[in-house]
């Protein structure tokens, strides 16, 4: 077998009886067609971690023609695996139907050539012929693979705004992304904790703090760059400006602005940050100067304007608040992107809402005595009033996902039970060394989980027709993380298995991708990625070459 992930839907031998090319190389990277040149000096960078000196300069073949190739090709059409269906949901290019990532590969005696009819499916083709060669050893097998995704939005969220990230260790994420066929890099830019996004029209958000200490944040060359490079690598940024809650860093550059109005029954009980009140007309204009500049300065066709965990707002200023930033975005030529909870304020065919939540994934207790029975829960300080009074503000999200599909909009999957990678690892399967990180890392008040849980996650389980399925996104939410390390710790090996259902459309056979897996310990440690080996996973030596 090989250790490709996403598995490709057809594999078989190639023909011809040589033995197929050495992955001791030395190797280089051919471009057939002047139109994929810069597709080959993608791959060619994407590959430098894994052959090292073993790979030739981009141009050097003629130097040493017996190397082996890495061929890039474009043809008219590429046959499709019968059982292939048609790739389902939005373009995250915003494109009116999803573009041809088909691709076929093929190992033969002198390389691996690599075909698509088009410039993003050699690439994803290219991507596969780096898993082959990160994770085998000695020669490869001659073979045939064929492929091409399910779903059309197959992304990843990351949240510098509670723990930034280096333009630098961004780039990492997106290279790591890219290699598992993930096209949407979702940047959650601002939260109560940080604003992480320069807008030369408001200064004050990213200011220093009071004190004078300087915020890290994203200037807009950064981000300018950042963008380029995702696009290089058919990665679309999608920003997010989380509103109308989860505004104390606005507040705090912007204050005076007045509260929303709030249920009765919430004044005195828990401490929050009040929503924004988007029908003052101070506030209003501040929000819109905001989402004009974001909207300007962003490359691709979403923004993504929150509307999550509004506490402390009426249902009539939400659902005001949510129509108003919709407007504000799509007047600025961009398509907004909200969670499901936004559904509240209505719903259009156009209209795409993330699921992410209802009371029975959050898996909440039911007494002080099952409390107790959850450790996580009883460090985090958890008493069943509070759990109470949760279960109670996340009641309507019962109902979100009914909302949306009864609109006529779109459902980007992001549930939490399975795709939040924020949570804590189960400590049966932490290996002995790493019980401290794995203790340290994760949302506190998630039950702990393995590795095999998030590979059973299925996109068919809801019942929602297909042709209402945006995408597939994970999240990887930053409450505990201090460092790329810990964000990567996190992701890694699950990040793998919601890469596999997003391109198949299926949960992964266990016991395969258990066993692909193993070798992709390799391919992490080769690119100075920090992960945590699960010991649900035979990890697998380095191969030899």
């Amino acid at each position: 077998m090989n250790a490709v992930i996403p598995e490709p839907r057809t594999t078989a031998p190639a023909t011809g009886h040589a033995p197929g090319p050495r992955t001791a190389g030395p190797w280089r990277v051919h471009a057939a067609h002047p139109g994929l040149a810069g597709v080959a000096a993608m791959v060619h960078a994407l590959l430098e971690p894994h052959l090292g000196s073993r790979l030739l300069p981009l141009g050097a073949e003629q130097h040493q023609p017996e190397a082996s190739a890495l061929t890039l090709a474009l043809v008219d059409e590429i046959p499709a695996a019968s059982d292939t269906p048609g790739t389902i949901g939005v373009p995250p290019d915003g494109a009116a139907r999803p573009v041809d990532e088909s691709y076929r590969l093929t190992v033969e005696a002198d390389g691996i050539l690599c075909r698509a009819a088009t410039p993003v499916g050699v690439f994803r083709a290219a991507t596969t012929a780096l898993q082959l060669l990160a994770t085998s050893g000695g020669r490869l097998p001659r073979q045939e693979l064929a492929d091409a995704p399910r779903h059309a939005w197959r992304g990843l969220l990351l949240d510098p705004a509670r723990g930034y990230l280096t333009p630098d260790e961004v780039r990492q994420v997106i290279d790591l992304a890219a290699l598992y066929k993930l096209n949407v890099l979702h940047l959650h830019l601002t939260d109560n904790e940080g604003w992480r996004l320069e807008l030369p029209g408001t200064p004050q958000l990213t200011a220093p703090a009071p004190d004078g200490t300087p915020r890290a944040f994203y200037t807009t060359d950064d981000y300018r760059l950042l963008q380029a490079y995702a696009a290089q690598r058919f990665v679309t940024v999608v920003p997010e400006i989380d509103l109308p809650g989860h505004c104390a860093t606005l507040r705090e550059a912007l204050p005076g602005l007045p509260d929303a109005p709030a249920p009765a029954w919430l004044a005195g009980r828990f401490p929050y940050v009040a929503p924004l009140d988007l029908t003052d007309p101070a506030t209003q204009e501040a929000v819109a100067a905001i989402l004009a500049e974001v909207c300007r300065l962003t490359d691709g066709p979403f923004v993504h304007v929150g509307g999550d965990e509004a506490v402390g707002a009426t249902e009539e200023s939400f659902a005001h608040s949510i129509r108003e930033l919709r407007a504000l975005v799509r007047e600025s030529g961009k398509r907004p992107i909200g969670w499901q909870e936004s559904s509240r304020a209505g719903v259009d065919p156009d209209d795409i809402l993330q699921f992410w939540v209802d009371v029975p994934m959050m898996d909440l207790p039911d007494t002080a005595d099952e409390i107790a029975a959850r450790p996580e829960l009883v460090a985090a300080g958890t008493t069943l009033e509070f759990v109470q009074a949760l279960k109670s503000f996340f009641a309507p999200t019962d109902q979100d996902l009914t909302r949306i599909l009864d609109g006529g909009g779109r459902v980007l999957l992001s549930p939490q039970s399975h795709l939040y990678l924020d949570r804590a690892y189960a400590p049966e399967v932490v290996p002995a060394g790493r019980q401290a990180d794995a203790a340290r890392l994760g949302f506190p008040t998630y039950r702990p989980l393995g590795v095999e849980h998030t590979a059973a996650w299925d996109p068919m389980s809801y019942g929602i027709p297909e042709d209402r399925v945006a995408g597939v996104e994970a999240t990887v939410f930053a409450e505990s993380v201090e460092s790329l390390d810990d964000v990567t710790t996190l992701l890694l090996p699950r990040l793998a298995s919601v890469a596999a259902a997003a391109w198949t459309g299926r949960a992964p056979d266990w016991t395969g991708h258990r066993a692909r897996l193993a070798h992709h310990g390799r391919l992490w440690e080769q690119r100075g990625l920090a992960y945590l080996p699960s010991t649900e996973i035979p990890w697998a030596a380095a191969p030899e070459s």
